[in-house]
């Protein structure tokens, strides 16, 4: 078995046992008054560390996608450049944009998705699920054009590990996102009317959820009487009083959108790359409250990374569990006919860098 073989055989390993552990992704979009469009998430993975890397994927860059079996699935040559967040290897892209203004993220969605089951004598043209980001970014500008390729069946998505499914948010710099979800081999897309996804189940279930939550709003519930019994909030934000505060899918998915939804429309893009990660600290998941005690892994957080990636302008913004200083990608300004099929660490060094305030006699 050659090197690459072994790296991708331990990739999916250690993203379906982090899949089973922890699935915690959470994504919310935003648009800012001068029309920037933001798309934010965080991922997760509670089993172990997750190696996470950037990518620079060239104008003109040769490309295959893995299959179950091996590195023999469709081969494809890069029509826009792309930077790309990954996890475990470069391959596996789970969020990025490309030069075009298109970006895309992967989401896992265990339990109730399912692709065609794998065919050898189709492996020309079928697409890793964890490489399907990369296809779609190297070769789309806009969310129709996703749509219609997807739809017209000329790739068949495959899962590369029979314990990872993962469903999809794609959306351009028009400011519209789909969410694509495969069951049973099958693609649905559906139109993102809130700005938030999560993991299972699947998408219109948690728009139907939604409705159990009517009664919260924002600011704080009146007073008034029980009998002779005087009723007053206890404190600020009584309104929101119901809205669940776990970990779990469908949770995430109600709190983001109700934060998401209330949060005031931010001037440019840039400000509302800062209100993003605000937004998102909120999803932070502490490494206890997934383990027993004792068993928990020697990372700083389940939440891996966080990243805001601004559409309209061209610009990749993420920080990690190792370092909260947030970094940025400048996409605008990279030269992708020139520039080298590349990849990097997350972090140069897995280390919180800490301003030291200097008190003056």
């Amino acid at each position: 078995m050659n090197t690459m073989a072994k790296s991708f055989i331990v990739g999916c390993a250690a993203l379906a046992s982090s899949a089973t552990a922890s699935v915690a992704c959470t994504g919310i979009s935003l648009t800012a008054k001068d029309g920037s469009y933001i798309q934010a998430r965080t991922i997760e993975g509670a089993a172990l560390k997750l190696i996470s890397e950037y990518v620079i994927i060239p104008r003109g860059q040769e490309m295959q996608s893995y299959t179950p079996n091996a590195l023999n699935g469709l081969k494809f040559t890069a029509k826009y450049g792309v930077v790309g967040l990954c996890v475990v290897q470069k391959e596996f892209i789970a969020e990025g944009i490309n030069e075009a203004g298109l970006s895309t993220g992967l989401f896992f969605f265990p339990h109730y998705g399912s692709y065609l089951p794998y065919n050898p004598a189709e492996a020309n043209h079928s697409v890793g699920d964890l490489q399907l980001n990369a296809w779609m970014l190297s070769q789309f500008a806009t969310v129709d054009e996703v749509m219609d390729a997807i739809n017209s069946g000329k790739v068949r998505v495959v899962g590369l590990d029979a314990e990872s499914v993962v469903h999809y948010r794609i959306g351009d710099k028009s400011g519209r996102q789909v969410v694509l979800e495969f069951v049973d081999g099958t693609p649905h897309f559906y139109e993102n009317t809130v700005g938030v996804i999560t993991n299972s189940p699947g998408f219109p279930w948690h728009l139907a959820n939604l409705n159990n939550y009517v009664n919260l709003f924002p600011g704080s519930a009146p007073n008034q009487l029980l009998g002779e019994q005087a009723l007053s909030p206890f404190g600020g934000s009584s309104g929101m009083l119901g809205l669940p505060g776990d970990a779990t899918p469908p949770s995430r998915f109600v709190r983001a959108a109700f934060f998401r939804n209330t949060a005031p429309q931010q001037p440019d893009g840039f400000s509302t790359i800062t209100q993003s990660f605000h937004i998102l600290n909120n999803f932070d998941i502490p490494i206890g409250i997934e383990h027993k005690p004792g068993e928990g892994p020697k990372i700083p957080s389940a939440t891996q990374w966080t990243s805001a990636i601004d559409l309209t302008n061209g610009k990749v913004y993420y920080k990690t569990s190792y370092n909260n200083h947030i970094r940025c990608i400048d996409v605008a300004s990279i030269d992708f006919g020139k520039v080298k099929y590349q990849w990097h660490p997350m972090d140069k060094s897995e280390t919180q860098p800490i301003e030291m305030v200097k008190i003056n006699d």
